[in-house]
């Protein structure tokens, strides 16, 4: 009993450690975004997308090493799916999140057509060192293009002009985030293993969800501040850099090898963009009804996963 105790209290104090973190890497970030001269766009789309998206780079990069491929691959298709759907979908639930035509024409038709190619590269089944290269190569042209070509701040500025202190802020947030995930994945984890569940079922809900739990935390906390445009841009820009960096890398560290049945998942990966994008346009919003769709899309997958694996 005593166990169970201290996976629960380790798990209220991992969500302390998302909540607050997300709290400073949201805040922090907006200052140094405006004092760049960066929108709240383009500062989620790279710097906050890039920090949230550290687990899923240490759990593929990691597999990727040990030669686990398909948890490589699986790992970066289920948290892109979990993104769009659970994370964008509940935030969007909880709150109308506001895009704009610059996160639909550019970021939403990028999103759709590195999606595409990464289906194509891998209908063969595996992923080769050329299409890893191919993937990363993309990514750094993409963010040399957000820096290079700085979008005009659209939201208003509540906060205060950015300082020294904003920098180890924001690294301390994302630190905070990531291991309040981590922390989450471990403690939940256990917790599921006291009450008899198997490591399939923790693996595809516990870990999928942990290792999301960064975004969700900083996109949710970026919307109740207003600030639609980063939490949006966090999730697609997360997106991005698990598809184009870290499965990119992957591939080049490769050949990857995947099995059969994961390319439905790949395929409904980027049936999935494409929905997004279109409830992106739909008014320049992501509505509640849209969002509670989007959720229900996932859990429909999680039963199939369930259905397909008994």
């Amino acid at each position: 009993m005593h166990n169970i105790f201290l996976d629960i209290l380790l798990i209220v104090v991992s969500a302390g450690f998302l909540w607050k973190g997300s709290e400073w890497v949201v805040d922090s970030a907006v200052r140094i975004a405006h004092k760049l001269h960066m929108s709240d766009l383009a500062i989620g789309l790279t710097v906050v997308a890039i920090g949230t998206s550290a687990p899923e780079f240490a759990v593929t990069i990691n597999a990727a090493l040990r030669g686990l491929s398909d948890i490589s691959v699986s790992n970066v298709v289920g948290s892109n799916i979990f993104n769009l759907g659970f994370i964008l979908g509940g935030c969007a639930a909880i709150r109308t999140i506001v895009t704009t035509p610059t996160i639909v024409w550019r970021d939403g038709l990028f999103l759709i057509a590195m999606s595409t190619v990464l289906a194509l590269f891998l209908t063969d089944l595996r992923l080769t060192p050329h299409e890893g290269l191919i993937l990363f190569s993309s990514l750094v042209i993409y963010i040399g293009y957000l820096f290079w070509k700085k979008s005009p701040t659209t939201e208003t500025d509540h906060g205060q002009e950015a300082s020294l202190k904003d920098v180890p802020i924001l690294v301390a947030g994302i630190v905070g985030v990531v291991s309040g995930g981590h922390l989450l994945v471990w403690s939940a984890t256990s917790l599921a293993r006291g009450l008899g569940l198997s490591e399939w079922v923790i693996g595809v809900t516990i870990v999928a969800a942990g290792t999301s739990a960064p975004e969700f935390a900083t996109s949710l906390m970026a919307a109740i501040k207003g600030r639609y445009a980063m939490s949006i841009g966090n999730l697609i820009g997360s997106d991005l850099y698990n598809i184009l960096g870290v499965l990119g890398l992957a591939g080049m560290l490769g050949p990857l090898q995947i099995d059969p049945a994961g390319l439905h998942s790949v395929y409904l990966l980027v049936a999935v963009v494409v929905l997004v994008v279109i409830f992106m346009r739909t008014g320049f919003r992501v509505s509640r009804m849209e969002g509670f769709i989007l959720i229900g899309i996932n859990l429909i997958r999680w039963i199939v996963d369930f259905s397909s694996k008994g």
